[in-house]
C-alpha cells in the first residue's frame, strides 16, 4: 500500500525530456511508482489533474545558512517548490571558527540570528549544531574560503605564511571529512579579495582530494569579468575539480553583452574536458553589502579597522578619491550612478530602506558617494544594497544555455517578525516562480521540460546526486505540484515580501511541507552528506 498517490498529472521528470499524464506514488521517503496507479490503493490520495509534478527544486546558490536559524520553516523557498538549498556560497560559511579571530568572524557576519552563537568550532560541530532542531527542506554544506582565511589569519591583507595555508588546508579537509561538499570563494569581498590565484589552487586541491567542487563568486562581473571568469577555470584545471561561476552577469551597462563571452570562455572548458557550469538568477539586479562599494585596502584588519579610516578624514578623503577615480577604484561610478542603487536593509537607518543613495544624498544635503561613506559607518559595514545594473538580454542569454542551471542567490525569509524585515531583494521569495512564469510561459525563453532540468536535474547532476532532482521510482520523494498556467512571482523590488502564486503542494523525503498552498509546519528536511 502506498502512503500517498498523486493521480492524474503531468509528469516531468527533471531529465529535459516532455512530460506526460502519469500518477506517482510514494511510500516512507521515497517514490515507489510511477505510470499508471489506478489500481493501487494509498492511505491519501491528492488529484492534480492540470497540474504539473515535479523534482522538488534545488537551489544551487543560497545563503539561507544564517536565515534557517531562525526559520526552519525555510518560508520563502519552500513556497517556491525549493526542496534543497546550497548554502555557504560566496566565501562566506558559518565555520570553522578560531578563538584567535573570533571577533572578526562576528564581523564578517552580516547577520547574527539568535542561536548562531559560534559556540562551534568545526564544521562537523556546526553542521550536528544546526541538524538538531530540525529544517523544511534539505541543506547542503560549502565551506567559505572568507571564513577558512579569517580562522587563519583574520583579516591580513597578504600572501598566508606556510603555516598559515596549511592550516587553512587542514581546516578544509576536516571540513570536507565531516560533510561538507566543496569550497566557495567571494573573490570580490575582504578577505577572500586579498588571495591571490596560487591560493586559492592550493586550497582546491584539497577539495579536490575529497572528490568536492569549487563554486566562486568570482574576482570581478564587470569590465574585468573575462579575466575572472578565466581565473575560475585555471583553478579548477590546476586543481582537477569541477568548477560552478555563481550568479554569471556582466554588470554595469559599459560591459552589457559579455555574457556571450563568458559563456564562451565556459563552452571552450568544457570542450577541453573540463567540468565547468554556472547559475543565474532571473533579475536584472544584483544585491550585495554595502561595505563592497569601499576598495580592498580600506577593511584591512576587519570592521573595527574599517570603521576607524571610516573616521579618520586622511583615509576617508583617499577613500573617496579612489571611488571616484575610473582606473584606481572599484568602477561602481562607472558603470552604475547612485541613483540605481538601493537601500534594502539597515538597522538603524530604517530611513535609508528602499531609498536611492541619490535621493539619500539630496535628504541630507550631502554628495551621494558621502551619504554611502556615512551609511556604511552608522551600520558598521552591514547594511545590505540593490545595484540596478545587468541586462536583460544577458540575463535571457544564461537562461539559455545548457551549462546553466537556476539559483537565487537569496535566502530563506518570511513576511514576518525579524525576516520581513527592510526591501531585500524579491530573488528569495521569487526565483524560482519567475523562471517558470516569466520566461517559461509568457516570454518563452525556456521550454518548460528545459526550465524544470535547469532547477533540478541539472543542478542534482552538479552534486552528484543520483537520488534528487529527478522523478523516478527508488528517488527521495521531493517533489512540487504546481499550475502551469497561473505560477507566477509577486515580490518587487518595492513589496518584496510577498509569496508566489501557482505552487499548491511540496512534498520533501515523502512528507508534505505545503499543502493546498499553506504552510504544513512539517520539518523533514535532511543535512545531506556528500555521495
Amino acid at each position: 500500500m502506498l502512503d500517498l498517490k498523486i493521480e492524474g498529472a503531468t509528469v516531468i521528470d527533471g531529465t529535459g525530456v516532455t512530460g506526460g499524464r502519469a500518477d506517482v506514488g510514494i511510500r516512507g521517503d521515497a517514490i515507489a511508482a510511477v505510470g499508471d496507479l489506478s489500481r493501487e490503493s494509498a492511505a491519501s490520495t491528492l488529484r492534480a489533474a492540470g497540474r504539473v509534478v515535479a523534482p522538488g527544486f534545488i537551489d544551487m546558490h543560497s545563503h539561507s545558512d544564517w536565515r534557517l536559524w531562525e526559520n526552519r520553516r525555510a518560508e520563502s523557498k519552500i513556497r517556491q517548490g525549493v526542496t534543497t538549498e546550497v548554502v555557504g556560497n560566496c566565501g562566506f560559511s558559518p565555520a570553522p571558527v578560531s578563538d584567535k579571530f573570533l571577533d572578526d568572524l562576528r564581523g564578517f557576519a552580516l547577520y547574527l540570528p539568535k542561536g548562531m552563537d559560534f559556540a562551534w568550532r568545526s564544521v562537523g560541530d556546526y553542521l550536528r549544531a544546526f541538524d538538531q532542531e530540525g529544517t523544511a527542506l534539505n541543506v547542503v554544506q560549502l565551506v567559505g574560503h572568507g571564513t577558512l582565511r579569517i580562522a587563519a589569519m583574520g583579516f591580513a591583507r597578504r600572501a598566508p605564511e606556510a603555516a598559515e595555508l596549511t592550516r587553512m588546508q587542514r581546516l578544509l579537509a576536516d571540513a570536507m571529512e565531516d560533510g561538507a561538499w566543496g569550497l566557495s570563494t567571494g573573490l570580490i569581498y575582504a578577505p577572500g579579495s586579498y588571495a591571490t590565484t596560487e591560493e586559492i589552487v592550493e586550497l582546491a586541491r584539497v577539495a579536490s582530494r575529497h572528490r568536492g567542487f569549487y563554486a566562486s563568486h568570482i574576482r570581478g562581473e564587470g569590465a574585468t569579468l573575462l579575466d575572472a571568469v578565466r581565473e575560475a577555470i585555471h583553478v579548477g584545471r590546476e586543481a582537477d575539480l569541477p568548477v560552478q561561476v555563481s550568479h554569471v552577469k556582466a554588470a554595469g551597462r559599459p560591459n552589457w553583452g559579455r555574457v556571450a563571452d563568458a559563456l564562451a570562455l565556459i563552452d571552450a572548458a568544457r570542450g577541453e574536458g573540463l567540468d565547468v557550469m554556472a547559475d543565474v538568477y532571473p533579475y536584472t539586479a544584483s544585491s550585495t553589502t554595502v561595505r563592497t562599494l569601499l576598495p580592498d585596502w580600506a577593511l584591512e584588519g576587519g570592521i573595527e579597522a574599517m570603521q576607524q579610516r571610516l573616521g579618520d578624514p586622511e583615509a576617508r578623503a583617499r577613500i573617496r578619491a579612489e571611488l571616484m577615480a575610473p582606473v584606481t577604484g572599484q568602477g561602481v561610478l562607472d558603470r552604475i550612478g547612485w541613483e540605481n542603487i538601493m537601500i534594502a536593509f539597515c538597522a538603524r537607518r530604517k530611513d535609508a530602506e528602499g531609498r536611492r543613495l541619490s535621493e539619500i544624498g539630496a535628504a541630507r544635503g550631502m554628495d551621494p558617494l558621502d551619504a554611502a561613506l556615512e551609511l556604511i559607518a552608522d551600520e558598521a559595514g552591514k547594511a545590505y544594497m540593490i545595484l540596478f545594473q545587468l541586462d536583460e538580454k544577458d540575463l535571457r542569454r544564461a537562461l539559455a544555455h545548457p551549462a546553466v542551471m537556476i539559483g537565487s542567490d537569496g535566502s530563506s525569509l518570511a513576511p514576518y517578525g525579524p525576516l520581513a524585515a527592510g526591501k531585500p531583494h524579491p530573488r528569495s521569495y521569487g526565483t524560482f516562480p519567475r523562471v517558470l512564469g516569466e520566461y517559461t510561459r509568457e516570454q518563452r525563453v525556456l521550454g518548460l521540460p528545459e526550465a524544470i532540468h535547469k532547477m533540478t536535474g541539472l543542478p542534482a547532476r552538479r552534486l552528484g546526486l543520483r537520488d534528487r532532482g529527478i522523478v523516478r521510482p527508488g528517488a527521495k520523494a521531493d517533489l512540487v505540484v504546481f499550475d502551469p498556467k497561473r505560477i507566477a512571482d509577486r515580490a518587487t523590488y518595492e513589496e518584496p515580501h510577498r509569496y508566489p502564486v501557482g505552487i499548491e503542494h511540496v512534498v520533501v523525503n515523502g512528507r508534505f511541507v505545503v499543502k493546498d498552498g499553506q504552510h504544513t509546519g512539517s520539518l523533514p528536511g535532511k543535512l545531506l552528506t556528500p555521495p
